[in-house]
């Protein structure tokens, strides 16, 4: 069978010259979809239709043909559809996801393709090809092929309607970008100097506080007013609602019924059995082990907060989860002598993301270098990845907030890194102050999402050199994604790493004293963050591991919330109708304090060698990141460790004592 798809891919994402004239229209970029497209289905067809010997030349080679195709075009939809500031270039985004979605369906559910896969004989094959085939032969089997076509057609149905109820759920939190007004400057008490001076009175006398993130996080953590605190609170929680209750309502019942159309009890059954977990009972265990866990140190905790309350407000009698990250700031100030308003000064946009390079190139060995090549926006950077002389990867930076883009942090893969093919690229979205003046300041949180968000990025480069296409890059269980990431993060606490980091706008380093306070406060709020994620995480598999048709989102979610967070649900909110997490991870939410889990054992062979340890980190790199899914997660785990992964270090660190007043200044010392 002969493949020629290469020439039809585009090699770059081209947007903007640098005169500001778009190169990439919505014309030709339709036109690219459709070509794609094309493709595609004439690959998909021409397996449908064989008729020569079935083997790994003419069946399993042509479909990865197809799965880089398709992962390549739907990437960039992806990525376009979240984040392309033209309007129109999204929205041609947005149905060709729909019509790759379609596609997709169709091929997992061919049988002619399933046969000849059925016919291969890999045994001879090396072990990556013939994990490869095992995992084609179990996806056919999970996409329902071999149900009647009845059946494989409602499931079609089934899964477009799915995508579509996905982009809606994704537009409305996105373009809902909601604010309070505050009647004075007096309504900013408390807020650092450079967030009063960016937020200055409007033709009408007041202030706009929106719910973006470099707007709402500071807020939420600073400003004395805990009145506006909760009405700010209140609309970032309703982001998307009323619209997405329905959507997300719909998406859980076409997903229930996909499942039974499959031979699943519900849609949890059928989305664990790949991952780490294997089963939803392995979950509610899991979310019930970490509570018992995390409850004395999280009831500890919450009693310091509500102590620190009543020197507020002396007739508290509960702590409001809108409350909590003012609280803990205060605390950490008070007791650790921590102001996290003095931290920020030391992280200016501009150096972080120069120190996050800098930092990482040397820990993995690998250097950053500018890429020449478009971008969709003006402020998106992108550069080259250097393994010696080597290029291995490529991504972007598009960091700050713009309209009518993706609100959180995430990391976006654009092509499949395949060996001899095509290097992998990838895009990393996040929402940092610093657009237009690079000396803006950060949060240290984040600077801590930076990171983790460049462990996804790193991981995605870094196991871009695979045969198989479908094991390339974060290719592995859902549930041990995060982990790596997670880890990564324990560097924004380490005085070496923060060198690279912190530097305020004066030239001075972030003073020792200063960060052996921070990391003596680090954990506080440790146990309440524990006990708050199980909540969220029994949300995931509750709404999911049942029959939704008598579902109440409302009452389910304020029940979990009673049920494992300390902190009562909100009246007159709804997380659900924003929360993302419960279309992309659907039951599988677990797989972060899985994942935090799995990233606390990794991390303590670089403690026991020491951050920086070259051996160690290249180690690393080489069993955990570069494999992908060429290998299950466990398997990894333990080629770095030498042994299975435990809970002991993660019930060490929830266990560490909470050492506040002269006990943490005596610490410190």
């Amino acid at each position: 069978m002969n493949v020629k798809i290469a020439t039809v891919l585009t090699a770059a994402i081209v947007c903007t010259a640098v005169a500001g004239e778009p190169l990439l229209t919505p014309e030709r970029y339709a036109a690219e979809c459709r070509a794609d497209l094309e493709s595609a289905a004439a690959i998909f067809h021409g397996l449908e239709n064989l008729q020569d010997e079935k083997t790994i030349e003419t069946v399993l080679k042509p479909l990865n043909e197809l799965d880089i195709l398709i992962g390549n075009t739907a990437g960039k939809a992806s990525l376009f559809y979240n984040v392309h500031p033209d309007a129109a270039i999204r929205d041609i985004a947005e149905k060709h996801e729909q019509a790759i979605t379609k596609l997709v369906s169709e091929i997992s559910l061919s049988r002619p393709v399933y046969e000849a896969c059925l016919a291969v004989d890999a045994s001879s094959a090396d072990a990556d090809t013939q994990r490869a085939l095992e995992h084609v032969l179990r996806d056919y089997r999970r996409s329902g092929v071999n149900q009647p076509d009845e059946v494989r057609e409602r499931i079609k149905k089934l899964n477009d309607e799915l995508t579509e109820l996905d982009q809606a759920f994704s537009v409305n939190v996105r373009s809902d970008v909601r604010s309070i007004k505050l009647d004075s400057p007096a309504e900013l008490d408390g807020m650092p100097d450079d967030y009063i001076a960016a937020h200055p009175p409007g033709e009408d006398g007041k202030i706009t506080i929106t719910t973006d993130y470099p707007d709402y996080v500071p807020f939420s953590r600073f400003a004395r007013n805990d009145g506006k605190r909760l009405e700010l609170y209140k609309e970032f929680k309703n982001r998307g609602y009323p619209k997405n209750e329905q959507i997300l309502k719909d998406i859980l019942i076409k997903r229930h019924e996909l499942a039974n159309l499959l031979g699943y009890n519900n849609y949890a059954d059928y989305v664990t059995e790949t991952k780490m977990v294997k089963t939803p009972k392995t979950i509610h265990s899991f979310i019930d082990d970490v509570a018992l866990i995390a409850k004395v140190r999280a009831e500890k905790e919450y009693n310091l907060l509500l102590e620190r309350l009543k020197q507020i407000d002396p007739d508290a009698e509960t702590v409001g989860d809108w409350q909590k990250t003012y609280l803990e700031e205060l605390i950490r100030q008070e007791q650790f002598n921590v102001d996290a308003k003095e931290i920020r000064t030391y992280f200016q946009f501009g150096h972080v993301r120069d120190g996050v390079l800098k930092l990482t190139g040397e820990l993995f060995g690998v250097q950053f270098r500018p890429w020449e090549t478009e971008v969709w926006a003006p402020d998106v950077q992108a550069f080259e990845v250097l393994d010696g002389d080597t290029a291995i990867g490529r991504f972007y930076l598009d960091l700050h907030p713009r309209e009518n883009k993706y609100k959180h942090a995430a990391h976006f893969g654009i092509l499949s890194g395949v060996n001899g093919r095509q290097l992998p690229t990838a895009a990393l979205v996040c929402n940092f102050p610093g657009k237009d003046d690079e000396t803006e300041l950060m949060e240290h949180s984040d600077v801590e999402t930076f990171l983790h968000e460049f462990g996804h990025l790193l991981h995605s480069i870094f196991a871009g050199n695979q045969e198989w296409a479908r094991f390339s890059g974060i290719a592995t269980e859902l549930d041990f994604i995060e982990a790596p990431s997670q880890m990564l993060e324990e560097w924004v606490w380490n005085p070496q790493s923060l060198s690279y980091l912190a530097l305020s706008k004066e030239g001075k380093p972030i003073p020792a004293d200063l960060v052996a306070k921070m990391v003596a406060a680090k954990e506080f709020g440790s146990g309440l963050f524990a006990t708050h994620q199980m909540f969220y995480a029994a949300t995931s598999i509750n709404f999911y591991d049942c029959d939704p048709a008598a579902l109440d989102l409302s009452t389910t979610m304020d029940q979990m919330q009673r049920n494992y967070s300390l902190f009562a649900p909100v009246s007159d909110t709804h997380m659900y109708a924003n929360f993302g997490h419960l279309v992309g991870y659907s039951a599988m939410y677990i797989s972060y304090m899985w994942s935090l889990v799995i990233s606390k054992d990794l991390f303590s062979r670089f403690e026991e060698a020491g951050l920086f340890d070259p051996a160690v980190a290249q180690k690393y790199r080489r069993c955990i990141l570069a494999p992908g899914g060429s290998k299950d997660a466990a398997d990894l785990v333990e080629d770095f460790l030498g042994r299975p992964y435990s809970i002991e270090p993660f019930e060490q660190w929830l266990n560490t004592p909470i050492e506040t007043g002269n006990a943490a200044t005596k610490a410190i010392k």
